[in-house]
């Protein structure tokens, strides 16, 4: 039963993660380009996620236990946070090039 629960709650958390980066991607660089940079998006994550799980086995067979893994992933999500946290939004004058 719990592992039902956490895979609900884990599906919207992917659900609600598109509408937002799909927004981003057409703010940042039109709707005629918000797709294809989306797939990017999803790619680059797909590599990173891949990359993460064998990284974390790999490390589990190297020193048993997957302490080491997590609390890397802890401060690699707090990294992330922080460079969040420090975007910034361009004013519409911003980005645009004078004559």
């Amino acid at each position: 039963m719990a592992l039902l629960i956490f895979s609900i709650f884990y599906g919207l958390d992917w659900i609600a993660t598109v509408p937002p980066t799909v927004k981003l991607a057409s703010n940042e660089f039109g709707k005629e380009k918000a797709g294809m940079i989306f797939g990017w998006v999803v790619v680059a994550h797909q590599i990173g996620a891949s990359t993460a799980a064998y990284g974390a086995g790999l490390m589990r067979d190297l020193l048993g236990d997957y302490t080491i893994p997590f609390v890397t992933a802890g401060f690699v999500c707090l990294f992330a946070a922080v460079m969040a946290i420090r975007i910034s939004k361009r004013s519409s004058a911003a980005g645009q090039v004078q004559a």
